[in-house]
């Protein structure tokens, strides 16, 4: 419910607090005092983007804010642990226009993208309008208006359950036949390229041991007589094991003059060890050179196999070639064995696909059985508003196809008087009559589902007199079971609001304001009196008025 309004700095508004009661509440005013800036301002802060030049004084910022009681909104709650909100029976709505032109959006404090604004609106206010009649011809929402007196929402909350884990089982098992498809397609070719490589014998580090290898070879007559000549420089006489080790006698004579030499002395006993293994190593790699052309030509070609294969799949490394063996074996084994994954998942969707059917034939039963009551009273309703002619033709076929709301396709066909052929609503009914149909739609279904709160925008334009007070009779039996405001022209619907606001311009030669007021009972009656009569009033508006009220 709307407890309430704040607007500062918007359009002809300085500063403005407006509380709201339950029930039926009705705002009037004359044309341009400015409701609609008051549709405006609730409008941006249920999440509308914001237009140019709204503030009223254009260096300071616009606020508006909403106050709600949500406390019989269960749905809200969880969508606040969704969005990571904080959740409080008493909720706040706040948007921020800044003279730069950025605009914040708050829900409880929190910043929030407008979208998230948006939702959280949806879940608070519908506002509707004369012009604002096209959700009645959408499906969903016909759909909606039947399930809500038929009483279905368990039903359609299993269901919905249901399908999301049909359609999630379906897109895999999709996706899964579309890529075994593609596998099949590409096994003859996936299968010579995985032999390739399976060929190269590939494993990390071969490229570089290869390399070397082949450099090696390539220069095995220079290895082996440079190897040659440091063995000889290291072992012949005089070489420099011999200096070493005379080097080593004299630093042993020195050892004991001092803890240096003695150091000295080491570390010459460690360059020996270093050397005589260098001495070893480099014996042992002349042993296994040799100049062998065969084994140049293999590691050439076992090289060569390698930059192909690297060249072919566009990579540099073996190990990205190892990675494509290994996805290529992957889609070998998918061919083969993939099948039954698939046969698994065709299994499951089958089962998904039997309980969603069961559930989508109770909701179409529910739907066919509650039909008729819903065209009696809504008949009933449209009769009440000068339309006793009236009747609507409901339709309700079931499709092969599964969606969010069942496998049922619904048409409201209306037909304004006898003899007349039924059609689609938005084919056939006028602007005035779509207000009361819509009025009577929502007037039903109030009685069945809990509405957030419906705010109407001169929806009784087009009609007067007893038609009127028919109107204002179905706002007031509304608003006993959910919030209604009404903004409207007519003295007969305003007669009937338990609380009611006047709008009105303010003018003191030098700037305009709008602003707006809680009316007593007295005033009241001055207001619906100037309503009927205009300015002059006469004796007779006013007694019209009371007996209005009265």
């Amino acid at each position: 419910m709307l407890s309430q309004l704040h607007i500062k700095n918007f359009t002809l508004i300085d500063e403005i607090d407006i509380r709201f009661e339950p029930g039926f509440t009705v705002i009037t005013g004359e044309t341009g005092a400015g409701k609609s800036i008051l549709l405006g301002a609730l409008a941006l802060v249920l999440g509308k983007r914001a237009e140019a030049a709204l503030h009223k004084d254009p260096t300071k910022k616009c606020v508006i804010e909403a106050q709600f009681k949500v406390d019989k909104v269960p749905m809200l709650e969880s969508y606040f642990k969704q969005q990571d909100l904080d959740y409080d029976p008493i909720c706040f709505l706040r948007r921020e226009l800044l003279p730069s032109g950025k605009s914040r959006a708050f829900v409880n404090d929190s910043p929030v993208t407008l979208e998230v604004m948006s939702s959280v609106g949806a879940f608070l206010i519908d506002i509707h309008s004369q012009h604002q009649t096209l959700e009645i011809f959408n499906g969903s929402y016909q759909l909606h208006l039947i399930d809500g007196i038929a009483n279905n929402g368990s039903i359609l909350k299993s269901y919905q359950e249901q399908f999301i884990a049909f359609q999630k089982v379906s897109a895999e098992l999709n996706s899964l036949e579309n890529k075994h498809e593609s596998a099949l397609k590409e096994w003859d070719y996936n299968q010579f390229l995985l032999e390739e490589l399976e060929k190269c014998h590939l494993e990390a580090g071969i490229q570089e041991e290869l390399e070397e290898r082949q450099m090696q070879l390539a220069n095995a007559s220079e290895i082996i007589e440079k190897s040659s000549q440091v063995l000889n420089l290291i072992e012949s006489s005089p070489g420099v094991v011999e200096q070493l080790q005379e080097i080593g006698s004299l630093l042993n004579k020195l050892a004991n003059y001092g803890a240096a030499f003695k150091d000295l002395k080491d570390r010459l006993g460690a360059v020996q060890i270093e050397l005589s293994d260098i001495s070893d190593t480099i014996n042992n790699l002349l042993d296994s050179q040799d100049i062998d052309p065969n084994a140049l030509t293999v590691v050439n070609e076992q090289l060569q196999l390698i930059y192909s294969l690297q060249r072919k799949h566009r990579v540099a490394l073996v190990t990205d070639l190892i990675d494509i063996k290994k996805a290529l074996q992957d889609k070998a084994s998918f061919v083969s064995e993939g099948t039954h994954d698939i046969d698994r998942l065709k299994k499951q969707a089958q089962q998904l696909e039997e309980k969603l059917s069961k559930l989508a034939e109770e909701l179409h039963q529910s739907r066919v059985q509650v039909l008729p009551v819903f065209k009696k009273s809504l008949g009933e309703k449209l009769a009440a508003l000068g339309m006793p002619k009236a009747e609507m033709k409901i339709e309700l076929d079931q499709l092969t196809s599964y969606g969010e709301l069942g496998r049922d396709q619904v048409h409201f066909l209306f037909s304004a008087n006898p003899g007349m052929p039924f059609a689609p609503l938005k084919k056939v009914a006028s602007g005035g009559e779509m207000s009361r149909i819509m009025l009577s739609v929502k007037a039903l279904i109030s009685k069945y589902v809990s509405l957030p709160t419906i705010i109407f925008d001169e929806i009784d334009t087009g009609v007067s007199g007893e038609i009127a007070t028919k109107m204002g009779g179905i706002m007031k039996e509304m608003g006993q079971d959910l919030q209604l405001i009404a903004i409207s022209h007519l003295p007969q619907v305003a007669s009937k609001g338990q609380t009611h606001y006047k709008v009105f311009k303010e003018d003191d030669g030098q700037r305009t304001q709008t602003q707006m007021s809680l009316l007593s009972a007295s005033q009241r009656v001055i207001e619906i009196a100037e309503m009927l009569g205009g300015k002059e009033m006469s004796d007779s508006a006013i007694a019209h008025a009371k007996q209005l009220l009265a």
